[in-house]
């Protein structure tokens, strides 16, 4: 058994019936380079043959008595390939605003936690010819950067997969563990792989009892850093000139900062990197501050379109990877976040996007005051029970319908390869990443870049945004302004707009 530590402990105790904090993408595929054209059997058994390189994907969560420590994961041992390789199709004329409705759809679902916390949905019927892929899975297995590289072991880079499937399909032969015929058993693939009973409840009360003294130390231990933390973050902002970065609770009420419903909607950008380039080289900035100005534009346009205007400037929370080189390729969440002022009360493309620059780097200048490993401790030390409970009170209440939100919209932006990949000899054309919303955060925007080109996928609560797509189709205007004003800004003035000399 292994327990989820930390984070990923905290990501499965703040499930709740309308927050579903999985992660989920849409990837688009040509299958011009395959002879007979896409296939999901193909698609189906490629999957599985390279499922166990990712041993989270074979093991499901098993709870501990009252909720007294995080759950453990343990191989499944009815896992059923089956079940998570899924095949459906969207109806005609089968283009994105389809594919965005049954991502949403999808999205509106929980996993089911008696089994391995994924799903891939194989996608036919889109125009052209193509398949899609929407790979579903749970925040407390993989982060944004980890899931880039989870989904790479299902990737090629040329047309040509590698040919090892560890479980063929087999005609004739149910591969569910529900069949009841007389078949053979179902095909269970890798014969190395033989995973125990899942643990009793015994097992379980004495694994538990065995963690306590771990966890009260662990909460001393905390407590001390966070003291620790205190002080350096107070002396720091005495030393800070200039702006500080918002606090929590300071973000302004706004109609998409209220309690959300179970249902989601999608909606989809894209943004060129050669335009986002253009942008950092005369404005200056990163490409992170472009996504996070295309995003403050997009909001002002959408609130004024509701006829709305926020009473202090809207604030982002920006997941921020902490991964150290030497965990690179391991699963799991290494995150931590900042809250930025989107700076939505300043008029012009320019000013917003040097306000946003300047608020990002006070806000990395604040987080190198915390401890990196501080948020990660408090998860560890805090009782599951406790996190549910206080998660299931907030939603019952509807307590972000009576208080100022914590921020207003998440933003994450993940660095994606500059090279194609391949899926059963598919090329991707297109990546769009949907990160969860949460009570009091309406609207999620997940930014993936991909071959030249930034792929934009927003979700938002069903019943606070109608509008969604106002938002993703703004983020594009909002960088055709920011690129207009660079245009200007490095125009040459022409000689005859020039000075005389005296």
């Amino acid at each position: 058994m292994e327990r989820l530590s930390g984070l990923d402990g905290a990501f499965a105790a703040l499930d709740s019936p309308t927050g579903h904090l999985h992660i989920l993408g849409v990837l688009v595929f040509d299958p011009c380079e395959v002879g007979d054209g896409p296939d999901f059997d193909r698609v189906r058994d490629l999957v599985a043959g390279r499922v166990a390189l990712v041993p989270p994907f074979r093991k499901r969560m098993v709870e501990v008595p009252f909720g007294l420590q995080h759950p453990t994961m343990v191989d499944d041992p009815e896992f059923d390939i089956d079940y998570h390789v899924r095949r459906v199709s969207v109806p005609q004329p089968g283009g994105l605003a389809e594919l965005a409705d049954l991502a949403a759809d999808l999205a509106s679902r929980p996993l089911d936690r008696r089994r391995p916390l994924w799903e891939f949905h194989v996608v036919e019927g889109l125009e052209h010819g193509r398949l899609a892929l929407i790979p579903k899975v749970h925040h407390s297995i993989i982060d944004g950067v980890s899931a880039a590289e989870v989904l790479a072991a299902f990737f090629d880079l040329s047309p040509e997969p590698v040919p090892q499937p560890l479980f063929p399909r087999r005609s004739g032969i149910r591969t569910r563990p529900d069949a009841t015929d007389a078949q053979p058993p179902p095909d269970r693939g890798d014969p190395s792989w033989a995973p125990p009973p899942l643990p009793g409840e015994w097992q379980r009360w004495r694994d538990v009892l065995r963690s306590l003294p771990g966890t009260a130390d662990a909460v001393v231990r905390t407590v001390s850093r966070t003291v620790q933390t205190a002080r350096s973050m107070n002396g720091r902002t005495r030393e800070t000139a200039g702006t500080l970065p918002p606090a929590p609770f300071e973000a302004p009420r706004t109609s998409i900062n209220r309690a959300i419903s179970p249902r989601r909607r999608v909606a989809f950008a894209r943004l060129p990197l050669d335009q986002v380039g253009r942008v950092r080289s005369v404005l200056g900035g990163t490409a992170n501050d472009v996504v996070l100005a295309a995003t403050s534009g997009a909001l002002r346009t959408f609130f004024a379109g509701r006829g709305e205007v926020p009473d202090a400037p809207l604030v982002a929370m920006v997941p921020v990877s902490v991964r150290a080189d030497q965990e690179r390729g391991t699963l799991g969440n290494r995150v931590s976040a900042l809250l930025v002022s989107l700076a939505s009360d300043v008029d012009d493309a320019e000013g917003r996007l040097g306000a946003i620059r300047d608020g990002v780097r006070s806000a990395k200048d604040q987080m190198h005051s915390v401890d990196p490993g501080l948020f990660a401790g408090w998860a560890q030390a805090m009782v599951p029970a406790l996190a549910t409970r206080l998660t299931r009170l907030t939603t019952n209440v509807r307590l972000f319908d009576h208080v100022a939100p914590i921020f207003n919209v998440i933003v994450s932006n993940v660095p994606g390869p500059e090279f194609p990949l391949y899926l059963a000899g598919s090329r991707m054309v297109a990546m769009y990443p949907l990160g969860p919303i949460i009570e009091g955060a309406g609207v999620n925007i997940t930014v993936f870049s991909y071959l030249g080109t930034m792929y934009v996928g927003v979700q938002g609560c069903w019943d606070l945004v109608p509008d969604l797509e106002a938002i993703a189709s703004g983020m594009e205007e909002s960088l055709a302004e920011m690129v207009d004003v660079a245009d200007r800004r490095d125009r040459p003035i022409p000689w005859w707009h020039s000075e005389l000399p005296a």
